[in-house]
């Protein structure tokens, strides 16, 4: 009688230890799997993030193209372009970086 109980101890030992090599020393364990998960969330949220700005800048470009004036005020202010005869100046803060960004 003590041998089955031997054998008995003996699998549930052998599928307690499976089962915790499984479950964390195997390639896809469950704080690997936890760990993309949260990765992937992140990402998504990213996702999200830059879509909308890439939806901002489409609406920007398209009302910035829409006229001859408002396409000159863009790269005025943007790239502080300007024409020929004028004389651009440029404001800066104390890390030399211009005000208006």
């Amino acid at each position: 009688m003590h041998r089955f109980r031997f054998f008995k101890n003996f699998y549930v030992a052998t599928s307690v230890g499976l089962l915790v090599w499984i479950l964390f020393f195997e390639l896809n364990s469950v704080p690997t799997q936890v760990g993309n998960w949260w990765k992937l969330q992140q990402l998504k949220r990213e996702k999200e993030y830059y879509q909308d700005q890439i939806e901002t800048l489409k609406k920007e470009e398209a009302i910035t193209l829409s006229s001859d004036k408002l396409r000159e005020k863009y790269a005025r202010e943007k790239y502080f372009m300007k024409k020929p005869t004028e004389d651009v100046f440029v404001i800066v803060n104390e890390q030399n970086e211009p005000l208006e960004k």
